[in-house]
């Protein structure tokens, strides 16, 4: 009996969730350096408004919309509603849509509809769709009390606030290591072909796009962004379900090496006459030094250890899905695996991480 109490239960917190959503993405930390930013943004914003436009430091010239606008820039500096071209486009663009609708419309009411209205079709069709140019285009119409404002009003004091507070958000977070504006930085091929890590190849940006035209709500995140948290989603998930596997279980453990010392034209034919993609380089103590493959081998040098690269090491006892970034991205064909005494034990090439996930799906 108790069993449709439960799901009117579910049903309500469903309900209420949806008015109250749990945050996701940053914590308080970079919530607090959002709080911090705006508020210089504004500070700085009016204090240089009011002595460029001559009003002195006691009076800063802002319109109320700057708040709304810092918000996105401050707080959600990914969003594709907060980069700098819809802010300054979208800020003026409402401006001229509620200055030109002032003008031609007397009845405050139908003005202040027909303003908002206007302000989204025009930022929709200049691309500049900024949320507080609404609030702009309606304070435009509501404050033309004693007439429409000049046309003058869009650039100053709107557009002179916008590019300062613009200009500060760049700087701003630029000092605290952000990304603004927000480019999508997608890992490049090693190959420096346009095929993307083998891992990265699902989702397809286009897959994305279809979801995205199929879901039938706008969201405020860009396909690129979307598709990079997915990736690493998955990921994530194919950590967490391997996570128990060591590399020591699934590692090659008769593997060819050679010493330091050893001359170049060993390791090439050695290399050559094995068929070997790689040699694990060792010192004179037995402890890994480096690698050396058949690209190495182009390299100017008398002995392994003048030629060979930076090893990629893992423990006896690293999680095997702990491999799978690095040898799915392209620049490394395999892990050296080795103990706490950094002593050779073992190999784990591509096809042996291929193998062992595939036999545990």
């Amino acid at each position: 009996m108790s069993e449709p109490k439960n799901d009117v239960r579910l049903i309500w917190s469903r309900y209420y969730s949806a008015f109250i959503p749990a945050p996701a993405g940053p914590g308080f930390l970079d919530r607090l350096k959002a709080a911090s930013g705006a508020i210089g943004g504004i500070a700085v914003t009016g204090l240089l408004c009011g002595l460029m436009l001559g009003n002195g430091i006691a009076h800063p010239l802002l319109v109320a919309p700057m708040g709304a606008s810092a918000v996105l820039l401050f707080a959600v500096p990914a969003s594709p509603l907060a980069q700098p071209w819809p802010v300054l486009g979208g800020n003026v663009v409402s401006a001229l849509a509620g200055i030109t609708v002032a003008k031609l419309i007397s009845d405050p009411t139908i003005a202040a509809a027909l303003a908002v209205g206007f302000a989204i079709g025009a930022m929709s069709l200049f691309r500049c769709l900024h949320p507080p140019g609404g609030a702009i285009a309606l304070s435009t119409v509501l404050g033309a009390t004693h007439g429409a404002p000049s046309y003058l009003f869009a650039f100053i004091p709107v557009a002179v606030n916008t590019a300062l507070l613009v200009a500060v958000a760049i700087l701003f977070h630029r000092m605290v290591g952000h990304n603004y504006p927000h480019i999508v930085s997608k890992a490049p091929s090693p190959h420096d072909t346009s095929d993307p890590a083998p891992l990265l190849r699902t989702p397809s940006e286009q897959d994305v796009e279809e979801a995205l035209r199929a879901y039938g709500e706008a969201l405020d995140v860009d396909a690129a962004d979307l598709q990079a948290v997915l990736h690493d989603a998955e990921m994530r998930a194919a950590e967490r379900t391997h996570g128990r596997l060591r590399c020591g279980e699934i590692m090659s453990r008769d593997v060819i090496s050679v010493r330091e010392g050893q001359p170049v034209a060993e390791v090439r034919e050695l290399l050559h006459d094995r068929r070997l993609l790689s040699l694990p380089v060792l010192d004179n103590g037995g402890r890994v030094h480096g690698v050396v493959g058949p690209l190495d081998l182009a390299r100017q040098g008398e002995r392994a250890r003048d030629i060979a690269s930076a090893p990629y090491v893992v423990h006896v006892d690293t999680p095997v899905a702990a491999l799978l970034r690095p040898l799915t991205g392209g620049k490394r064909r395999e892990a050296i695996v080795v103990d706490d005494d950094r002593m050779l034990r073992g190999l784990i090439t591509q096809t042996d991480l291929l193998t062992a996930l595939a036999l545990r799906v």
